[in-house]
C-alpha cells in the first residue's frame, strides 16, 4: 500500500520486501537477449585441460579422461580455482568438440553435485566470477542439451544469482567484491525478471569505485594484473547496464576513465603488463580488448608516477621502474620486495625481466618470487628491501622511497629515487638513477649506497667493525627466456641476443664482480617454472658511500631488416 510523506508517494518497505522476495521465488527460463562471450582464455591451458592435465593453485594433478569434479583437489586454492570456472575460458578458447564436451559435462556435473547453495564454492567472490563465465558462455553451455539440462542450467543460474543478491556484501573489499558485485549485475540484467536485483549492487559498486580505484586510477595491492581485472570487470558492467539501456553511474564510468591512463603506463612496448607484486603480463589481447571497450583515449603522464610505478620510453623501448613501497598487509594481493626494480622490453621482445609471481607453483616458489633478490635492482646479500609477512609488509619494514624525481629532455628520459629499506638494519640507503637516451637504445644507470645521517654512519660502522670486508651486495638484471646471453671472455660483458634479431650488451664501470647465473622465470598457464638465466653484478661496500655504474646498450650492427620486421610485429596501441 502506498504511504504518503508529504508530496512524494513512496511504497512501505514491507511492500517493496514482498515485491523483492516475489522475485526471488519465480526461476527465470530465458536470457533477455543472447550473452556473447566477453572473457578471454588461454588456448595452451585448454588443451592441457582436454588432456587431463589439471593445474589450479600452484599444484598439478594428472588424471586423464577424469571429470573436474572427480579430481581430488590436494587443497583449497585448488578447489577454490575450478569452482570459479575461469577454465570454462580456457576450454571455449581451445574450442574443439572435445572441450565443448567438457565444457558441459563438467558444468552439469557441478549442478548436480554443488548446485545446493552450500559448501565448496558459494563464497560470494567464486558466485561472481563463476556467474560471469556461465552467462559469457551460454551458447557453449546450452548448444545441443535437451529440456531437462536446459531448464537445470536455467535453474541454477537463477538460485546463484539470488544467492549473491543476498549475499554480496560478504566478500572482501577491493578484487573480489568487484568481482560479486559485477557478477550480480551481468547475471540478474541478463535474466528474464531479474533486473530488480541490481539496484543495491549498483550503488555498492559505485561507492566501491570510489573507495577503491584512487584518484590517480591505482588500487591498493599496486597489482598492474589485478588493476587490469579490475578495469575488465568495470566494463562488464557498464556493458551489461548499457546493453538494458541502463545510465550506468558517474562513479563507475569516472573510476574507467582513471584506470584506462595508469594501465597505459604500465603496459611495455610489446603490449604486456609489467610483472609486479603478484602480477602476469595478462592474457594476450585482454588489455587492448579492454582499453577498446572502454573507449577512454587519455594517454598517461610523463611526469608522474602511475600506481607508483615510471614509465620510460624511447623508439621502440620501454621501461617500467616500480618506484614505491610494497603495499601493506591491509591491502591484500601479494606484495613484493622490488622497490627500485626495472623490467626493459625493445620491441615485442622481453629483456630485462623480474622473476614472477610463484604462486602458481606453491608456497615456496611463491616465497622465493617476492624477494628482492627476485628482481632486477639492487639487493644486500641475503637481506631483502622490505620484510614480508604472509600477506605483506607491515608499515615499519616497508621500503620507503625518497627523493622521486622524473624528468624529460633532448638527452632523454631520467628518473632518480632512492629507498630506505636497510636504513634501519645497516644504516644504507639505496640510490638509483636511470637514463634512457631519446633512442631508446641506451639505458645508463648508476647504483649507490651510502649512509647518509650520524645514526646511519653509526650503524655502519658497528658493522664494518664486525665485519672489516663490507657488506656483500649484488645488482641483478633478470633475464626473459628467450634472451640467449653469453658472458666475454674477459668477463667485462655480457652480450644478449633477443629472437628479434637484436644484440644488446651490458657492460659496467669496473666495480664488483660480472657473473652470469642461473634464474627462473615464473608464468601462469605453466606446468613448471621455466628456466633463464640473470647477470649479475656483486661487490663488497665497504665505506660510508659505494657507487657502481653500468650500461644496457642495443649494439649498433642490429640487422635493419631484422629491426624493421620486428616493427612491422608491433600492436596497434590502443
Amino acid at each position: 500500500m502506498g504511504v504518503i510523506t508529504g508530496d512524494r508517494p513512496t511504497i512501505a518497505l514491507g511492500t517493496r520486501l514482498a515485491v523483492w522476495r516475489a522475485g526471488l521465488a519465480r526461476t527465470a527460463t530465458a536470457f533477455r537477449s543472447q550473452p556473447e562471450p566477453r572473457s578471454i582464455g588461454l588456448f595452451a591451458r585448454g588443451r592441457q585441460l582436454v588432456a587431463g592435465n589439471f593445474l589450479f593453485a600452484g599444484k598439478l594433478v594428472q588424471a586423464p579422461a577424469t571429470a573436474i569434479w572427480d579430481v581430488a583437489a590436494p587443497d583449497s586454492g585448488f578447489s577454490a580455482e575450478t569452482q570459479g570456472f575461469v577454465w570454462l575460458d580456457d576450454l571455449a578458447a581451445f574450442g574443439d568438440s572435445a572441450a565443448r564436451k567438457r565444457a558441459q559435462d563438467w558444468t552439469y556435473l557441478w549442478i548436480d553435485r554443488f548446485g545446493h547453495g552450500h559448501g565448496p564454492g558459494w563464497t560470494p567472490d567464486l558466485i561472481g566470477r563463476r556467474l560471469i563465465r556461465w552467462v559469457n558462455h551460454a551458447v557453449l553451455l546450452l548448444q545441443g542439451q535437451d529440456k531437462a539440462r536446459s531448464d537445470a542450467y536455467f535453474r541454477s543460474l537463477t538460485t546463484q544469482t539470488h544467492f549473491l543478491a543476498r549475499r554480496w556484501m560478504r566478500a572482501a573489499p577491493g578484487l573480489p567484491r568487484f568481482e560479486a558485485l559485477t557478477g550480480l549485475i551481468v547475471a540478474a540484467l541478463a535474466l528474464e525478471g531479474k533486473a530488480g536485483l541490481v539496484k543495491g549492487a549498483i550503488t555498492a559498486l559505485a561507492r566501491d569505485c570510489r573507495r577503491e580505484v584512487d584518484a590517480g586510477g591505482g588500487i591498493p595491492t599496486r597489482n598492474p594484473e589485478d588493476l587490469l581485472e579490475v578495469f575488465t570487470l568495470l566494463n562488464w558492467a557498464v556493458q551489461a547496464l548499457s546493453e538494458q539501456d541502463r545510465a550506468p553511474p558517474k562513479e563507475l564510468t569516472d573510476a574507467i576513465a582513471r584506470i584506462a591512463p595508469t594501465l597505459r603506463a604500465l603496459r611495455h612496448a610489446d603490449g604486456g603488463l609489467a610483472r609486479f607484486h603478484g602480477g602476469g603480463r595478462g592474457i594476450e589481447g585482454r588489455l587492448d580488448s579492454a582499453l577498446a571497450a572502454s573507449g577512454i583515449r587519455a594517454a598517461p603522464s610523463a611526469s608522474l608516477p602511475a600506481m607508483g610505478y615510471v614509465r620510460l620510453s624511447s623508439g621502440r623501448t620501454s621501461v617500467i621502474v616500480d618506484a614505491a613501497p610494497p603495499p601493506d598487509a591491509r591491502a591484500g594481493g601479494e606484495a613484493h620486495a622490488s622497490t627500485l626494480a626495472f623490467e626493459l622490453t625493445s620491441g615485442r621482445r622481453p629483456l630485462i625481466v623480474s622473476c614472477g609471481s610463484g604462486r602458481p607453483f606453491g608456497e615456496d616458489w611463491q616465497l622465493a618470487g617476492r624477494a628482492t633478490a627476485s628482481h632486477s635492482t639492487l639487493s644486500l646479500d641475503g637481506s631483502s628491501s622490505s620484510r614480508l609477512g604472509k600477506g605483506g609488509p607491515d608499515f615499519a619494514t616497508r621500503a620507503p622511497v625518497t627523493a622521486l624525481q622524473i624528468a624529460q629532455d633532448s638527452g632523454g628520459h631520467h628518473l632518480s629515487a632512492a629507498h630506505g629499506g636497510w636504513q634501519g638494519s645497516h644504516g644504507l640507503t639505496h640510490s638509483r638513477i636511470l637514463t634512457l637516451d631519446a633512442h631508446g637504445r641506451r639505458l645508463t644507470g648508476t647504483d649507490l649506497l651510502e649512509a647518509r645521517s650520524p645514526y646511519d654512519l653509526k650503524r655502519l660502522s658497528a658493522i664494518f667493525a664486525q665485519a672489516p670486508e663490507g657488506i656483500g651486495f649484488a645488482i641483478r638484471f633478470h633475464l626473459h627466456p628467450d634472451v640467449d646471453a653469453t658472458l666475454d671472455m674477459g668477463g667485462n660483458a655480457v652480450s644478449m641476443a633477443l629472437k628479434s634479431g637484436e644484440i644488446w650488451v651490458f657492460r659496467h664501470d669496473g666495480i664488483g664482480k660480472l657473473s652470469l647465473d642461473a634464474s627462473v622465470y615464473l608464468e601462469k598457464g605453466r606446468l613448471q617454472p621455466r628456466a633463464t638465466r640473470q647477470i649479475v653484478l656483486s661487490a663488497q661496500a665497504g665505506a660510508f658511500e659505494t657507487r657502481i655504474g653500468w650500461t644496457l646498450a642495443k649494439a649498433q650492427d642490429t640487422p635493419l631488416a631484422i629491426r624493421d620486421l620486428d616493427r612491422e610485429e608491433l600492436p596497434v596501441p590502443v
